[in-house]
């Protein structure tokens, strides 16, 4: 792979990371000083800084192991968050905050296992997809496969965290297109899939009160409906050039946690569309590069592995900018490297090292497909 987008991934990924630095104390500190809370402006900023640092030493880790490594681990790795998983769902040991239960608490930290989980079921896909060829892969063995990688994603269903286990599952269909499994196999559990999503947007109540806010936020501005719409009147205010760094008004109290999954609607009211416009060309450059390393990797799975962290992370920011815009419903998923979340953080800078271990791997820059023509 050329120096330069190696370079370019790195640039793109820390202007990001640094840009969420900036607005996560710029919303942070607003909301402590408007409610004269006794914690520290800065604390909010210390606690996604030390994250950072986790997550590179992780990532680190990462990249002596290297990615085959990563694959064979996977099993163990599915094991053990699987449990994690569980655990969450036990009172006394995990977290419950907004009705949902998808943290574990350690030490004063909050540890949310199911941002690892969006990479660690695809890995295991992939090393189970390694062992047999896709083209001769029967029916039976799919379904057997499928009802593997469930277990996780029917525990984070259950914590509830639908945003995050549609990513998981979308995620593992996108490997499944990748490694040209027959379409037959999965186009059944997809629409399986799509009637569920369906039957529990109408009835579980969690999930229906979120399509009901995206419809109509209007009508609920007391409860669900109340985070949207004022993402709706911060992004707007921005206008073209946004009010001026520090100058948002949503972000004293109208719109609450603003550094969390609405972040980018303060950065859009600051900034305005030429900000917001600069921020999705970053995350389309950290695409280029991210696919660029897949599509020119020396291995089958190095094409794999390296498309998952690619594809998560721009997915990511297309629905969230998607929810801040109001063009999707809530989905609860972040803004990777840019809103506040500790897990979500080290999560992604590990499929940073997990992009650039490939990227350094030995016979990158050679089509992979034009070796085996």
């Amino acid at each position: 792979m050329p120096s330069f987008l190696r370079l370019l991934l790195l640039l793109s990924i820390c202007s990001i990371f640094v840009m969420g630095l900036v607005m996560i104390f710029n919303t942070s500190s607003a909301e402590v000083l408007d409610h004269d809370l006794s914690r520290s402006t800065h604390q909010a900023l210390f606690k996604q800084i030390f994250y950072g640092i986790a997550g590179m030493m992780l990532a680190g880790a990462l990249w002596k192991m290297g990615y085959q490594r990563l694959i064979e681990m996977s099993p163990l790795l599915m094991m053990i968050f699987s449990l994690l998983l569980a655990m969450t769902l036990i009172p006394g040991i995990g977290k419950e905050v907004n009705g949902s239960r998808r943290w574990i608490g350690i030490a004063g930290f909050s540890f949310q296992p199911s941002e690892f989980v969006k990479y660690i079921v695809p890995a295991y896909f992939v090393s189970r997809l390694l062992s047999i060829d896709p083209a001769q892969l029967t029916l039976k063995e799919f379904i057997k496969l499928v009802g593997i990688l469930g277990i996780p994603i029917l525990l984070i269903l259950v914590e509830p965290n639908n945003g995050t286990a549609g990513v998981v599952g979308l995620t593992v269909l996108m490997v499944c297109v990748i490694s040209r499994i027959p379409v037959k196999f999965w186009a059944l559990p997809l629409l399986v899939l799509a009637l569920i999503g369906i039957f529990s947007a109408y009835h579980l109540p969690y999930v229906s009160a979120r399509l009901n806010s995206y419809m109509h936020p209007e009508l609920d501005l007391k409860g669900k409906g109340h985070q949207p719409y004022q993402a709706k009147i911060a992004a707007g205010s921005g206008q073209l050039a946004g009010i001026g760094p520090g100058n948002s008004l949503q972000k004293l109290s109208y719109l609450p946690e603003a550094q969390n999954d609405y972040i980018a609607a303060i950065f859009a009211e600051e900034f305005g569309f030429i900000g917001v416009s600069c921020l999705i060309f970053l995350y389309m450059l950290v695409g280029y590069a991210g696919f660029y390393i897949a599509y020119h990797s020396q291995s089958r799975e190095g094409f794999y592995m390296a498309s998952i962290p690619t594809f998560l992370i721009c997915f990511q920011a297309f629905m969230n900018l998607g929810v801040v815009s109001g063009l999707l419903p809530s989905t609860g998923l972040n803004l990777p490297f840019f809103s506040q979340g500790g897990t979500s953080l080290m999560a992604n800078i590990m499929g940073l090292g997990l992009l650039l271990n490939i990227a350094y791997d030995k016979g990158v820059g050679v089509n992979l497909w034009q070796r085996s023509a």
